[in-house]
């Protein structure tokens, strides 16, 4: 190749590298964002930058940053360091979207407060914290497909159930060949609580558990769980729940 030619070529790759790597953050939310995902405050690039403010389904988030891990784009995934501050927490994790739109997680450690949630779970006057620790956690299409970690509720109180605080419980979640399995259990809830739950790729659930009365179970609660059936010899009640996501 001439040597002007090559200059000109160089130069070309130059300009479409630079392009890239400083591509504007704003941009490219302007462009690609959804609808429904609304981001204030941007600074910086795609691979490296920040947002005072993030909000989408319900969820707020304030002081989001974002830091591109570019060895991942080898293997056909956009990867990125993130560290987002829900309402009375934080959460971090390494966060890569596979060209097929799927979502893998990695080292997810996070803490959030459950007021935050009242809108996407529609339960009313929802309080507490949920802290969480994932060291995988793959999302299809918004459903865990692989899920290695935990999620622990403290603090609970569901106005619904009982107008007190019913205490911490605990799920451990594993990825089996039937899909992503958590054993749930009272950590120290004032109800006595153990059980499995199932999520199955075609957005199916299943939970079934023993619940029982302890001493400091709130009147409402143990009127609610008569509702259950008949108790068994340890005064336990069969908890089934199932549906589709």
């Amino acid at each position: 190749m001439p040597p002007a030619r090559r200059l000109i070529v160089v130069g070309i790759l130059v300009f479409v590298t630079g392009l890239i790597v400083f591509f504007p953050a704003r941009v490219a939310y302007r462009w690609f964002a959804p609808p429904e995902f609304a981001l204030g405050g941007i600074h910086g690039t795609l691979w490296n930058g920040s947002a005072s403010d993030a909000s989408a389904a319900g969820v707020y988030l304030r002081d989001i940053s974002w830091r591109n891990n570019s060895l991942l784009l080898i293997v056909g995934r956009l990867s990125y360091a993130i560290e987002a501050s829900p309402a009375g927490g934080i959460v971090q994790a390494d966060v890569a979207i596979s060209i097929g739109g799927d979502i893998h997680i990695k080292d997810l450690r996070g803490s959030i407060s459950l007021a935050s949630l009242e809108q996407v779970t529609g339960v009313r006057g929802l309080r507490g914290t949920a802290n969480a620790a994932f060291e995988n956690l793959t999302l299809k299409d918004g459903i865990p497909t692989e899920a290695d970690g935990s999620v622990e509720l403290m603090g609970l109180l569901m106005p619904s159930i009982a107008a007190i605080p019913i205490g911490g419980f605990k799920a451990e979640f594993f990825t089996q060949q039937d899909g992503v399995i958590a054993s749930v259990e009272d950590t120290d809830g004032s109800v006595d609580l153990a059980g499995r739950l199932l999520l199955s790729e075609d957005r199916s659930y299943e939970f079934l558990g023993q619940l029982g009365p302890k001493p400091e179970t709130p009147a409402r609660l143990l009127t609610q769980m008569t509702f259950l059936g008949s108790a068994n010899e340890r005064g336990q009640y069969e908890l089934r729940l199932e549906g589709t996501l």
